[in-house]
């Protein structure tokens, strides 16, 4: 018996990421679905063994306006779960602003001439009857897009937590430039380089020669992982409660070949080990065969 929930509302107020968040949590979102193939979704999720149970339904109205209303009502009435319409909506001005800073044109502006403020009026009278039948109207004027995932994990009791985040532990060397995709960089290049030795050059983090040279007489190196470990463990959890759904930490040294590999190594698998933050480590290491 699948939980629908309709995401609607005005072309602006977020109905993207609200679809995106319901996504991340697990649900079977379908974004612009014609009305007229409702019916068809619904068979599908209610089928016995579809798997599914919980379905995200993006509708808009710029198409199909006339055929939402009666479609609605029908899956009310046949669908074996719960039906919940969420209805988005935003302050004339502040739409205003987000779609003369996309550069994007209004649905509802169509081919014609109308102007972004007569489209946006045309759009918030067609939506009037939606709104009106909407069991949950959020206004999106002041939040930011974790703030609309926080009320919408309280208000549909969506899942939260470290369970949700994925962590992608990296290492890097500087002079190839730092990722750009990185939450967290830290630096490890105050740490004795292994490139000086010349038994431990061709080698790499991974080596136990190296981590033997980088962890025995070196008392900052376990001082650092210890500390990077207390912080990451306070980090990913917040993280979490904020909406994050991937965090990327990178470990930079020179080359990328010896301590940040070393460091990545060991954080991943303290992470890992930390079944209780459950953030779902992988590791990987941009510049080691470099």
């Amino acid at each position: 018996m699948a939980e629908y929930v309709v995401i609607t509302g005005m072309s602006g107020a977020g109905r993207s990421q609200a679809a995106n968040h319901f996504e991340d949590k697990g649900w079977y979102v379908v974004d612009n679905l014609p009305p007229a193939l409702l019916p068809k979704v619904r068979e599908f999720a209610d089928a016995p063994n579809s798997g599914i149970c919980q379905v995200g339904l993006v509708l808009g109205l710029n198409l199909f306006h006339e055929e939402v209303a009666p479609a609605l009502a029908n899956l009310k009435a046949s669908a074996a779960g719960s039906v919940r319409i969420l209805f988005l909506d935003a302050s004339t001005s502040v739409l205003v602003k987000r779609f003369e800073s996309t550069k994007r044109r209004h649905p509802f502006a169509g081919s014609s001439l109308m102007g972004l403020l007569d489209a946006i009026h045309a759009e918030r009278e067609a939506l009037s009857f939606l709104r009106g039948e909407a069991d949950i109207v959020v206004d999106t004027s002041e939040d930011s897009i974790y703030q609309l995932n926080h009320l919408l994990n309280e208000v549909f009791e969506l899942k939260t937590g470290p369970e949700s985040v994925t962590t992608r532990v990296l290492s890097f060397g500087f002079k190839y430039g730092i990722p750009l995709d990185a939450d967290l960089v830290l630096d490890c290049r105050f740490l004795p380089n292994p490139y000086w030795e010349e038994d431990l050059r061709g080698l790499c983090g991974k080596d136990e020669k190296v981590q033997d040279f980088l962890l025995n007489g070196q008392p900052m190196t376990a001082t650092f992982l210890s500390q990077t470990e207390d912080l990451l463990t306070t980090l990913v959890p917040a993280y979490a409660r904020e909406g994050k759904s991937y965090l990327t930490i990178a470990f930079g040294c020179t080359g990328g070949r010896h301590r940040s590999v070393f460091v990545a190594e060991h954080v991943h698998r303290r992470l890992s080990a930390a079944t209780e933050l459950g953030s779902r480590p992988f590791i990987s290491h941009r510049d080691l065969e470099r």
